[in-house]
């Protein structure tokens, strides 16, 4: 399922009901709760392998391999251009690969496989809202797709703070309420395996703070969270392990401060020089 991506920038300083209820850093967080159904315990969440994406003379995605453990919060960092969007793309199964493969709870992700959509929620870079609606009726009409009820639908919009903006419109929603109301509809069928592509591009550093509560509160449900950023203290904030990307190559993947321990650094900007031999530009 698509949700709407990333708006501009905008002032919100109200703090979500899921950061303030359920909101763990990487250091306490609990382990993963879900029941995975028809997956057996030993099959990773994720499993990609080999992965090559090819436009024209550009290489976007160059034999990508790693694997998403269930309940993990995994980062694909790397500065714009590294090939991140199309690798999350080949991976939930919205392009086709050149070469390699991904598979979702045990099961390939292309060709799409209508009941595998249904157990994965993805928030994409660049998509929209339908117009002219409120943010409940946004909601409403992403969870009638999937045959949700209305009452799950208006939870999920008090999960991500957002009960009082319920009859605004999106586009007089602030840049992050806007981000929170795409995850929202990303989650409103309860899937297992959610994918965020740049989620806080483009928001200030208070929305940004206030969205990280909310991603923090997914994962902690048990879902399994891909998310992409190119920030670098957001991937050292929420996520359980990173792979670092440049030029369409997974060069390192582990926790950051492990990465930054195994490489005597002081930063993941210093892990991605020694890496490439230049410095990190967001």
């Amino acid at each position: 399922m698509w949700a709407p991506g990333p708006r501009c920038a905008s002032t919100d300083s109200d703090q979500p009901t899921a950061g303030r209820l359920l909101g763990r850093g990487p250091a306490d967080r609990k382990p993963a709760t879900a029941t995975i159904t028809g997956v057996t315990k030993n099959i990773p969440a994720i499993a990609v392998e080999g992965l090559r994406k090819r436009y024209g003379d550009v290489q976007a995605v160059d034999g990508v391999t790693f694997e998403v453990a269930h309940g993990e919060f995994y980062g694909i960092l790397g500065p714009n251009g590294a090939g991140k969007t199309t690798t999350m793309e080949l991976v939930e199964g919205l392009r086709e690969p050149d070469e390699g493969t991904a598979h979702l709870l045990g099961q390939p992700s292309w060709p799409r496989d209508p009941k595998l959509l249904r157990r994965i929620g993805v928030q994409l870079q660049a998509s929209a809202f339908f117009e002219k609606l409120t943010a409940r009726e946004q909601i409403h009409t992403f969870a009638a797709l999937y045959d949700v009820p209305p009452e799950r639908a208006d939870v999920m919009l008090e999960t991500v703070g957002l009960t009082d903006k319920a009859g605004t419109r999106d586009d007089k929603l602030s840049g992050g309420q806007a981000q929170r109301l795409s995850i929202a509809c990303a989650l409103v069928h309860d899937p297992e395996l959610v994918f965020l592509d740049e989620p806080t591009t483009g928001l200030d550093p208070q929305a940004r703070r206030n969205l990280w509560d909310v991603l923090r509160a997914i994962n902690s449900q048990g879902r399994t969270v891909v998310l992409t950023t190119h920030y670098l203290d957001e991937a050292e904030i929420l996520c359980d392990r990173v792979a670092i990307m440049d030029s369409g190559r997974v060069l390192r993947v582990g926790a950051p401060s492990a990465l930054i321990e195994e490489l005597g650094v002081r930063s993941l900007e210093d892990v991605f020089l020694q890496l490439t031999g230049r410095e990190y530009r967001e």
